[in-house]
């Protein structure tokens, strides 16, 4: 296995992982072995794929360059940051802990999330917050079409504009727009903006360090109405 060599004088307290010669399933193995309360850097990452996926330790990791698929997939402690993008699927199925993404992610960032917080300062390609379970995702930019599709729980912010079929087949999921909605999904409406949810929403702005004001933001979420059988729904059957 390759040896890591503590870092610079950046810090004395990290240890330096360089991806152009140790692979990313050394890295993985190390983190996943890793003390609660360290720190590491990883130089070099060449967008390779599956990067800081799975860990479970109160780790602060930073990546210096941009990461491909899966990135920080199945998060579960600590706090993972990207110096650069992100390719599909960032933070899939994170479950706490905190994923930051200086740049731009590609589709499907936080799928499936059940917690944590994920946030992207650039923008996100399609499907972001697809079948959400519980995470919260703040987006600095703005984010693509058939974003929170079947969104079960948790919160969607997007401090830019939102593409079509915003929220399509939404549960209870709570989503924050401040730019325009090219088009909702079925079964999404625009809601109203009471104190206690431009209270949620000023805290996870705080949370991800932006600071836009909450009052410039749109409330959508569930018309409720696909939870219920209609019998003009029901065909010949």
């Amino acid at each position: 296995m390759t040896t890591l060599t503590p870092i610079d004088a950046r810090t004395t307290e990290a240890t330096v992982v360089d991806l152009s010669t140790a692979t990313v399933r050394e890295l993985n193995q190390r983190l996943h072995d890793a003390a609660d309360g360290t720190a590491w850097i990883v130089e070099h990452p060449a967008g390779q794929h599956n990067i800081a996926a799975g860990i479970d330790r109160e780790l602060d990791v930073t990546i210096e360059g941009n990461v491909g698929y899966y990135f920080a997939g199945m998060h579960q402690r600590g706090t993972v940051k990207v110096r650069g993008s992100a390719g599909v699927g960032l933070a899939e199925n994170i479950m706490s802990g905190v994923v930051h993404v200086t740049g731009d992610a590609s589709q499907s960032t936080g799928a499936t999330g059940h917690g944590g917080l994920v946030v992207v300062d650039g923008n996100t390609g399609a499907r972001c917050g697809i079948s959400m379970k519980g995470v919260d995702i703040v987006v600095g930019g703005s984010i693509g079409h058939a974003s929170a599709f079947m969104a079960q729980a948790g919160r969607l912010v997007v401090c830019g504009d939102a593409g079509d079929a915003l929220g399509d087949s939404i549960y209870e999921a709570r989503i924050y727009v401040r730019g325009e909605v090219a088009s909702l999904g079925a079964d999404c409406i625009e809601k109203a903006m009471r104190e206690e949810h431009l209270a949620e929403l000023g805290e996870l702005l705080r949370r991800a360090g932006r600071t836009e004001d909450p009052s410039e933001f749109r409330r959508y979420g569930s018309a409720r109405d696909l939870y219920h059988f209609k019998v003009d729904n029901a065909g010949a059957y």
